[in-house]
C-alpha cells in the first residue's frame, strides 16, 4: 500500500477525526524522518481533490457535493498556522461532479479567465471553462478551483462557469514594486496577476523606500469587489540594482537557492569517501572517451566512445556520470533533490539540483581523473539499426574535453585539428559524425518532429550587465551529441520495460484531434496546402515546408501549441515527437531527478536485486518532476524578458531589424534580427492609414494600395518604450523592409530542444 493510500485510508475510516499532518505520521507508526514525507502526500492529496484542509491545518476527509453550497465570498484571509508555504487550507474540498469540475485558472488582463479542466473529469474531450469577471471570486492565475460550470450560451464557443472555491493557492508570495499614494503604502505586483496595486498596510519595520523591489505575502487577494491586502516580508534592493532582478525571479517563482546544512554535508562526507578506486567496476580507463559541451559548461555528465567493429556494426558507449553513487535514497542529499527535482539555468546564474560539490566535482566527467559511470553500450548494424543494449557501472578517464565550436570548426577544417587534438580523438570524431548522420536520418524517415523554435541567450559582461542577446544556433556538434543521448535514453528505457519494471517514462501523447483541426485552418490560411495533420508525416512536411520561409516561427509555434506537453509518468505511453514508443531520461542525473530514479533501477538490474515497485509512487513523483520542470522554464523565460526589458530601456529610439511574428487587430508582434528581442507595434502608432484586421489572412490593411502587414514581413522598427512591470517591450514601425521570398531548399537544421547541456 503506498503512503497516500495508507493516509485516503485512515482519514476516510469511520470515526476519524481530523488531526495535523504529523499526528497522522504518528498513526501510520512512520519514523519521525518520514514526517516531512506525510505533509508532501497530504498536500499532493488536498490538491487532487481527494482530501481537505480544515481550520488549524486539520486534515478532513472530503465533502460530498451536497455538502457544499455556494459561498458569497471564496477568500480564506491569511494561511493558517501550520500550512504548508503557498498552499491554501480550505474549510471543505468539493468533489467534481456532474456541474462542478476541478481545474487551473487563469485570468486575463481584462479580467475574465479560463479554467482549465483537471483530469478526465468527463467522457467528452474538455474546453477551457469560460469564467466572467464577475464570476472570478478572488482566484488569481495557476490557483486550483472548483468551477460550476453552467449552460453554454448559444453565442458562447465553448462552456461558461463559476468560481464557487479555491482548492489550492498556487501560491501566496509575489514580488512586486513598492511605492506610496496619499499618505498610503502599496506594492505593484510584478507581471500581469493583479491588475491593480495591493494595500501592504505599515512597511515601517522594513524600511523599505520607494521603487524598491519587495516580497509580498498575500493576506486578502483581489476580487472584482475589493482590493488585495498584504504584508511585505523581503526586500530585495532598489529596482534596477544587479541582481535584484535575478532575485525577484527566484523569489516570484520560489525556487530553492540554498541548501539545508544537513546536505551540504552529506555532500561533504560522500566527497571525503571517494578515493578514485575501480573495485568491481567495468574498468574504461583506457578507452579513447570524450565530452563535448557548451565552452561555458562547468560540469560534465556525459562522455562518449565510439568504435566501428571489423562486421561493420557500430559499438556506442554513452557514459553518464554516476549520481546513485553518490546520492542514496533517503539521504539529506535525496531529500533536497526530490523537492529541487531539476536545476534551473537563469541568464546570469545556475540553482543547481544538488551541491557543487557533488555537481560540479565528483560526478562531474573531468578530464584526465577517474570517474564513476553508469555507462549503456549500444550495438547498431551499418545503417543505424539497434541490435544489443549492455548496461554497466564502470569507470572511465576522460581524454578531452571538446566545445561544441571546437567540433564544429574540426568538422569544417579537421586536417589542422590532428595536431592539436591527437589522431585518436580525431579519429573518433570522424566517426561520430558518421553514425550520428546516419540516426538522426532514422529517425527522420521513422517521423519524428523537429520544431525551430528560437532559444535566446543574453550576453553579459564580467560585471553580470546585460550587453547584448543572440540566438543559440544548433550546429553538426549538438546534432552529434544529441543523437546518442537519444540512442541512450530508448535504450535503456528498452530495458527496463522489457524486464517489466516500473520506471519514470518521458511520455509524449499524440495532439488531440481539435487542436490539430484548428492548426489545418491556421496554415491553411497562410496558404499551406497539407494532408490530414493526424499522420505525423504530415506534420513532418509542414514543418520542412516552412523551416526556411519567413513566417517559420509562427508556424512552428502554432505546431508546438497544438501539441500535448512532454511529461514524467510510469504510464507505458511513447513519445509522440521523437517517434518512440519507450522512452526515458537517463543521460542527465546531475540535473533531473527523473534520471537518477532511472540509474538506481539501472543499479537494482546490475546487482539482481528486486527494484522497488510501486506504480502509484512514482506516479506522484511524476507529477511533481513535471511541475518543477514547468516552474523551471517560465521562470528562466520571464527572467530573460526581464533583463532584455532592462537593456533596451536605456535604448529607447535604437533601431533594428526585425520581422513580423504575430498579427492581432491591436497589432503586430515582432521579433529582432541581430537582437532576438520580442515586443508589439501597436495598431494606433500606425498613423500612415487605418488599418483593418483580416483573421482569415492573418494580415493588417490599410486603405492605401500596398499598406499591409503580414506575418514574416521584415520591418525596420525602433524602440518606443519598455514596461518593466508587465515586461513588455513596444516597438515603432519606421521603415518597412522588403517582403523575405521563400527558400526551396531544406534548412538542415534541428530545434525543438534545450540546448547545450538542457537536452
Amino acid at each position: 500500500m503506498t503512503l497516500e493510500q495508507s493516509i485516503l485510508k485512515l482519514v476516510s475510516a469511520p470515526g476519524y477525526r481530523p488531526i495535523k499532518p504529523r499526528t497522522i505520521a504518528q498513526r501510520l507508526k512512520l519514523p519521525k524522518d518520514r514526517a516531512a514525507d506525510v505533509r508532501k502526500a497530504v498536500k499532493r492529496l488536498v490538491r487532487d481533490g481527494r482530501i481537505a484542509y480544515s481550520s488549524n491545518h486539520l486534515v478532513t476527509p472530503v465533502a460530498t457535493t451536497s455538502d457544499v453550497a455556494p459561498r458569497k465570498r471564496t477568500s480564506r484571509g491569511p494561511t493558517a498556522p501550520g500550512t504548508p508555504p503557498g498552499k491554501t487550507p480550505g474549510k471543505s474540498a468539493a468533489k467534481p461532479s456532474a456541474n462542478r469540475l476541478l481545474g487551473v485558472f487563469q485570468r486575463t488582463q481584462k479580467g475574465f479567465g479560463f479554467v482549465r479542466l483537471r483530469g478526465d473529469q468527463s467522457n467528452t474531450e474538455q474546453k477551457d471553462v469560460y469564467i466572467p469577471a464577475d464570476r472570478t471570486a478572488d482566484a488569481a492565475t495557476g490557483d486550483v478551483v472548483m468551477v460550476r460550470v453552467n449552460r453554454a450560451r448559444q453565442s458562447s464557443p465553448g462552456p461558461r462557469g463559476e468560481i464557487v472555491e479555491i482548492v489550492e493557492r498556487q501560491t501566496r508570495q509575489f514580488v512586486g514594486t513598492y511605492f506610496e499614494s496619499a499618505g498610503a503604502a502599496y506594492v505593484r505586483i510584478d507581471g500581469t496577476l493583479f491588475s491593480r496595486p495591493i494595500s501592504v498596510g505599515d512597511p515601517g519595520a522594513k524600511n523599505v523606500q520607494t521603487d524598491d523591489k519587495v516580497v509580498v505575502e498575500m493576506l486578502r487577494f483581489p476580487s472584482p469587489l475589493r482590493d488585495g491586502e498584504g504584508v511585505i516580508t523581503e526586500v530585495l534592493g532598489p529596482h534596477g540594482k544587479p541582481g535584484v532582478d535575478t532575485l525577484s525571479i527566484i523569489r516570484e517563482f520560489g525556487l530553492p537557492d540554498q541548501f539545508a546544512d544537513d546536505a551540504l554535508e552529506d555532500a561533504r562526507r560522500r566527497a571525503e569517501r571517494f578515493d578514485e578506486s575501480i573495485g568491481g567496476r567495468l574498468d574504461l580507463t583506457d578507452e579513447t572517451i570524450i565530452t563535448i559541451d557548451p565552452a561555458d559548461a562547468r560540469d560534465f555528465d556525459d562522455a562518449i566512445s565510439l568504435e566501428l567493429l571489423d562486421s561493420g556494426h557500430w559499438r556506442l558507449g554513452v557514459h553518464i556520470a554516476d549520481l546513485a553513487h553518490f546520492v542514496r535514497p533517503r539521504s539529506a542529499l535525496d531529500r533536497e533533490a526530490v523537492e529541487r527535482a531539476t536545476s534551473v539555468y537563469l541568464p546570469d546564474r545556475v540553482l543547481p539540483m544538488l551541491p557543487e560539490v557533488i555537481s560540479n566535482g565528483l560526478a562531474s566527467l573531468q578530464p584526465g581523473k577517474i570517474r564513476y559511470t553508469k555507462t549503456a553500450i549500444m550495438e547498431f548494424t551499418a545503417d543505424g539499426l539497434r541490435v544489443s543494449t549492455e548496461l554497466h557501472s564502470a569507470a572511465i578517464r576522460s581524454k578531452k574535453r571538446l566545445a561544441y565550436e571546437q567540433v564544429d570548426e574540426f568538422l569544417q577544417e579537421p586536417d589542422s585539428f590532428r595536431r592539436k587534438l591527437g589522431a585518436k580523438v580525431c579519429d573518433l570524431l570522424d566517426r561520430m559524425h558518421t553514425l550520428a548522420m546516419i540516426l538522426r536520418k532514422r529517425r527522420m524517415a521513422n517521423g519524428a518532429l523537429e520544431l525551430n523554435m528560437p532559444e535566446i541567450k543574453i550576453d553579459l559582461d564580467k560585471s553580470g550587465k546585460v550587453t547584448g542577446a543572440h540566438l543559440v544556433e544548433n550546429t553538426v556538434s549538438h546534432q552529434m551529441i544529441e543523437e546518442f543521448m537519444l540512442a541512450a535514453n530508448e535504450a535503456v528505457a528498452d530495458s527496463l520495460n522489457e524486464r517489466g519494471i516500473h520506471f519514470l517514462r518521458r511520455i509524449h501523447q499524440a495532439p488531440s484531434p481539435r487542436k490539430l483541426k484548428a492548426l489545418t485552418e491556421f496554415v491553411a490560411e497562410l496558404g499551406y496546402k497539407t494532408g490530414s495533420l493526424e499522420s505525423r508525416f504530415e506534420l513532418q512536411k509542414l514543418l520542412d515546408q516552412s523551416a526556411d520561409r519567413p513566417e517559420r516561427h509562427a508556424v512552428h509555434f502554432a505546431v508546438l501549441r497544438s501539441l500535448q506537453r512532454a511529461i514524467y509518468s510510469p504510464e507505458q505511453e511513447g513519445h509522440y515527437a521523437l517517434a518512440s514508443k519507450c522512452y526515458c531520461h537517463f543521460t542527465s542525473p546531475i540535473r533531473r531527478y527523473p534520471d537518477l530514479t532511472v540509474h538506481r533501477l539501472v543499479d537494482a538490474v546490475l546487482k539482481r536485486a528486486k527494484p522497488p515497485s510501486d506504480f502509484n509512487a512514482l506516479a506522484v513523483l511524476g507529477r511533481h518532476c513535471s511541475d518543477c520542470e514547468q516552474r523551471a522554464e517560465v521562470a528562466e523565460r520571464n527572467l530573460t524578458k526581464l533583463k532584455l526589458v532592462a537593456y533596451l530601456g536605456e535604448r529607447i529610439g535604437e533601431e533594428m531589424d526585425a520581422i513580423v511574428t504575430g498579427v492581432e487587430s491591436y497589432g503586430l508582434f515582432v521579433a529582432g534580427i541581430d537582437l532576438p528581442a520580442e515586443g508589439l507595434v501597436r495598431v494606433e502608432t500606425l498613423r500612415d492609414d487605418t488599418y483593418r484586421f483580416d483573421r482569415a489572412s492573418h494580415t493588417l490593411s490599410g486603405h492605401r494600395a500596398g499598406n499591409s502587414f503580414r506575418l514574416g514581413d521584415l520591418l525596420r522598427v525602433a524602440v518606443a518604450g519598455v514596461d518593466p512591470q508587465r515586461r513588455e517591450i513596444d516597438f515603432r514601425v519606421v521603415e518597412r523592409g522588403k517582403r523575405t521570398e521563400p527558400k526551396h531548399k531544406k534548412s538542415g537544421r534541428a530545434a525543438g530542444k534545450k540546448r547545450g547541456k538542457r537536452r
